[in-house]
């Protein structure tokens, strides 16, 4: 065989190994029970990471304070806990459950912002007056279970009109829920909260989209963020310094930028591997707020670019995943719920690594799931838990699980026979 077609054959059959990899890949995807795992695996490993990260990055602030080197980390692995146990009862609830939930989780949230506002209850933390203290351990900031009463509320709200065949009117679209979700907002900004009121924004936009409204409404509520996101971030300094800050590579000199330069480079020094578990030079005191909202820069130096595209394929997992149970259901409340907790989560971690990376203004908000506190970690466990109910109750997914179940039963019933036969005496086999 001549050596021309020796090698045309050679990259044939590469680039065939590459296509039937591609293949099986698209197959794996397809397969009915894929966006569970997905969720479930993609969740997990964010989790863990996670509290790994919280543990490297929250010693030295810890210290800082006078606390235990540990403090953050019990916090945080008990809130876990929590969450688990949260996420199991999500999973465990039929969706009727949820639904019947929207409407008193949605009371409950608003009457929980407005008890911010009174003295000797609402708390304030570093210049927000967005949270309520809980004994002398915990403390909780209702803005972030405002967006999961949105989520379940809304998508109970859209689901009855569109049974009513009412969605197609722009009226019915709009009522009640952008004055509702105006509500939220003004109640999470009298707290000084604007990173939730972004997620809160994008949420319902989300909705909308969902929902199927028109192209000219989209522009004019755009246009309506925009001029009201204006006048919030002009008429307060902080905020319209922060804004200054983009792209920032050297700290001014009133100091404006210095969180958004040392995130920079921290996430500059980490290289390709990092420098190591626990080998931070920017979260010894150079960095604010290291295992909050800025803990995305300190797995970039510790953990370097391989760490952090590890976090970002697992969001695009999960976000991937919940497209797809939002997608492919026939259910309108679980496409709606789906959907709206797909959008939070996604627009919330794009939020907060935007904000790290330099391309969006700091806003304050934490990575999902990733970055300490429990106030964040709760809502969203349940909202993931949401997402594997739904995952669950999919027909071809019920159908796949009950013939592993009933393969499992018929194993475990085959073993046990087999044990009951080699215990009998040798003469009675």
């Amino acid at each position: 065989m001549p050596e021309a077609n020796v090698a045309t054959f050679r990259s044939y059959s590469r680039f065939s190994g590459v296509r039937s990899a591609w293949r099986r890949f698209q197959r794996g995807l397809e397969r009915p029970l894929t966006p569970y795992y997905l969720i479930l695996g993609s969740s997990a490993l964010i989790l863990v990471l996670g509290l790994m990260m919280v543990f490297s990055a929250s010693q030295i602030e810890a210290r800082l304070d006078g606390l235990p080197f540990d403090y953050f980390f019990k916090k945080q692995l008990i809130s876990i806990v929590i969450g688990a146990g949260l996420m199991y009862l999500a999973v465990r609830m039929p969706v009727r459950a949820h639904r019947a939930l929207a409407y008193p989780l949605l009371l409950g949230v608003v009457v929980l912002l407005l008890a911010v506002m009174v003295p000797g209850i609402g708390v304030q933390v570093n210049g927000n007056r967005n949270w309520i203290r809980l004994g002398g351990f915990f403390q909780l900031q209702p803005s972030e279970f405002a967006k999961l009463a949105l989520v379940l509320w809304a998508a109970d709200l859209l689901t009855r009109k569109q049974q009513m065949k009412t969605l197609g009117e722009w009226k019915h679209l709009l009522i009640p829920l952008v004055p509702v979700g105006f509500l939220l907002l003004a109640l999470v900004l009298a707290g000084g909260d604007m990173g939730t009121a972004m997620i809160i924004c994008a949420l319902l936009f989300g909705l909308l989209w969902m929902a199927g409204a028109p192209t000219r409404l989209f522009s004019a509520s755009a246009l309506l963020a925009l001029l009201a996101s204006a006048v919030l971030i002009i008429t307060v300094p902080h905020r319209l310094s922060r804004l200054g800050c983009i792209g920032a590579t050297h700290v001014g000199s009133d100091g404006s930028c210095f969180q958004a330069v040392h995130g920079i480079w921290a996430l500059a020094s980490g290289g390709v591997f990092g420098t190591g578990i626990g080998a931070s030079v920017q979260k010894w005191g150079q960095l604010p707020e290291p295992h909050t909202d800025f803990i995305f820069a300190v797995t970039g130096e510790e953990l370097g670019l391989a760490g952090t595209v590890s976090v970002l394929v697992l969001f695009a997992a999960l976000g991937y995943a919940g497209i797809r149970v939002a997608v492919r259901t026939k259910e309108p409340f679980i496409r709606y719920a789906a959907g709206g907790a797909t959008t939070w989560i996604m627009a919330q971690a794009m939020i907060n690594i935007g904000a790290v990376l330099g391309l969006l203004p700091i806003a304050g908000v934490p990575l999902p799931m990733f970055s300490y506190g429990g106030s964040a970690l709760l809502p969203t466990m349940f909202a993931v838990g949401l997402l594997l109910c739904f995952a669950r109750s999919e027909p071809r997914a019920s159908a796949a699980l009950a013939a592993r179940n009933t393969r499992k039963r018929r194993s475990k019933g085959n073993k046990q026979a087999r044990r009951r036969f080699l215990r009998r005496p040798h003469k009675e086999r």
